[in-house]
């Protein structure tokens, strides 16, 4: 079977990858002619090879302290048709939580139950009824205030604009708040978003979240019941996310993507992407920069 191996550049990194593609050829013994997704940034690789992980653990051996990022899979079928991502830290750089506890100055205790939640160390449903019971009292509106901090991640519109006109589905899950989620499906025009809802009561927030609360689980069976709505093979979709919570979704897809996750997470994922941004997810199934759709 035919394996595709993607290189992928930091930003720091572009001038390493002709020196890199030269020491795979050459310690895998094979003469390969890059495939060019954009000259400098991003090459496939066509290979015969049966393994997934010996192969990658060998590029990035190879790769060294150099920025690349590199994933491995079949050549067939690697565009997909289905995505589901993560929203806090994946399509936008904040996690919103952190950001309500800066705005009402309620200092790291938040930060610190929300790094132990992504890192697994603690349950996440948990964890979330706790820091949201924190803001009980709060007036609603502060809400609003803090959604104009979002910050997109870079790559992300191109991600999602690409996809959708490639004819694929594309939604954001998050165990965030909707209020924060249906602002950033809107601008980036996700055709569905699934998040959680605060209690407001009269106009201030109760500290508490409507049931059910999104999990990890709920993240993957969202992407089971689209698949299935849509009539896909799992093959056919992809997820990414850096969190504990977005590991059952990763490991459900057909190609589930580590994105600057957390150590503990990116250790348990076979494919992850530390370095470039989000389009690198687009180098991943083939498309060439000039496919891109802003």
């Amino acid at each position: 079977m035919h394996r595709v191996l993607t290189l992928i550049a930091g930003a720091h990194s572009a001038t390493d990858l002709a020196r890199i593609i030269a020491a795979i050829a050459d310690a895998m013994r094979v003469r390969v002619d890059p495939v060019w997704l954009s000259p400098g940034e991003a090459c496939d690789l066509v290979l015969c090879a049966r393994g997934f992980t010996d192969l990658e653990e060998k590029a990035r051996r190879l790769a060294g302290s150099a920025e690349i990022d590199v994933v491995v899979q079949p050549l067939a079928g690697r565009r997909k048709r289905l995505l589901v991502a993560d929203m806090e830290a994946t399509i936008i750089e904040n996690e919103m939580l952190d950001e309500l506890a800066d705005a009402l100055a309620l200092g790291p205790g938040i930060a610190e139950i929300t790094r132990r939640a992504m890192n697994g160390e603690i349950d996440f449903a948990a964890a979330l009824e706790a820091r949201v019971a924190l803001l009980a009292g709060t007036r609603a509106r502060v809400l609003e205030d803090v959604a104009a901090r979002i910050r997109l991640v870079p790559g992300a519109r191109e991600l999602v604009a690409t996809m959708r006109a490639a004819g694929a589905v594309t939604v954001l899950v998050s165990g965030g708040f909707g209020i924060f989620a249906e602002r950033v499906a809107a601008e980036l025009r996700f055709d569905r978003v699934v998040a959680n809802r605060l209690e407001i009561a009269g106009g201030r927030i109760a500290g508490t979240v409507e049931p059910p609360i999104v999990t990890g689980e709920t993240k993957r069976q969202t992407l089971l019941e689209l698949a299935a709505e849509l009539r896909l093979s799992l093959d056919q979709t992809m997820a990414v996310g850096d969190g504990a919570n977005d590991l059952p979704m990763l490991a459900a897809a057909g190609i589930g993507i580590a994105f600057h996750a957390k150590p503990q997470v990116a250790a348990r994922v076979r494919s992850r992407i530390d370095h470039a941004d989000l389009a690198a997810l687009l180098f991943v199934q083939g498309y060439r920069r000039d496919e891109f759709v802003c």
